[in-house]
């Protein structure tokens, strides 16, 4: 019988997804390195990934959503204006640009992400100002560009 190379064993691995999400997947992962893809948990693995997919988008949505809570503060509450305020937007921006730089495919969710951020930020400004709901526009009256550049000084 000719020498073939085979693939090594992995170590028996008996971790179920619904008991130790944590331990499955080195697990798994080991189990795709290894070549033994016959072995690997499928379902699990493609509800994971679209999990993070979805993850991804909710904290773009978050960082959008206190972004625009501190903008709709900083225009509505002139006399409390803060530079803690002005930390928090610069911190939003560079979280915001930073999610959009490792993952690019989020730009074609931008426009939604705005809209689902906006209306939770809304949601917060009103919450933390006390003013009535007309004070705030129903839908975002700041463009994403204007969201991300707009400077904001303390005067």
């Amino acid at each position: 019988m000719p020498n073939q190379a085979t693939k090594p064993k992995p170590a028996k691995l008996a971790t179920r997804y619904q008991d130790d999400a944590y331990t499955w997947v080195p697990e798994q992962i080991a189990l795709l390195k290894t070549g033994h893809r016959d072995q690997i948990d499928v379902d699990n693995i493609v509800e994971e990934l679209s999990d993070l997919g979805n993850e991804l988008r909710f904290r773009l949505e978050s960082a959008i959503a206190v972004l625009a809570m501190h903008l709709l503060q900083w225009d509505h509450q002139k006399g409390s204006r803060s530079r803690s305020w002005q930390i928090t937007v610069r911190e939003q921006r560079e979280r915001i640009v930073l999610l959009l730089k490792r993952n690019p495919g989020l730009k074609g969710v931008l426009t939604e992400a705005v809209e689902v951020g906006y209306d939770q930020g809304r949601d917060r400004a009103l919450v933390e100002t006390k003013l009535k709901e007309e004070a705030f526009p129903e839908s975002c009256p700041y463009t994403f560009e204007e969201m991300m550049t707009r400077a904001i000084e303390i005067e």
